[in-house]
């Protein structure tokens, strides 16, 4: 008796299913789950848009330099503060 792929061990392989890097058999296992179980249908598909989306609009932030000084100052990461100079290493968030 073939062993039927429960909820919980498809969330487990879900980053490795989504990546494209699991076996040709438990893909086919969790793709027969997904066609039975809408749940699980919505994780993945919810998990592809997304991936999509932050790929799609990821735009790197320009933090201002004194905005950028407080926030390093506060999170206490001075060590990415230029000493004795008023400006910010280049980070990029």
């Amino acid at each position: 008796m073939k062993k039927e792929i429960k909820c919980g061990e498809f969330l487990e392989s879900l980053s490795d299913y989504v990546d494209g890097v699991l076996g040709d058999s438990l893909c086919k296992e969790i793709e027969t789950h997904m066609a039975d179980c809408g749940d699980c249908r919505i994780v993945v598909d919810t998990l592809k848009k997304t991936i999509y989306l932050y790929h799609e609009t990821s735009v790197k932030a320009e933090i201002p330099l004194d905005v950028r000084g407080r926030l390093f100052s506060r999170l206490d990461l001075d060590d990415f503060i230029e000493k004795g100079n008023s400006t910010q290493k280049d980070v990029t968030f």
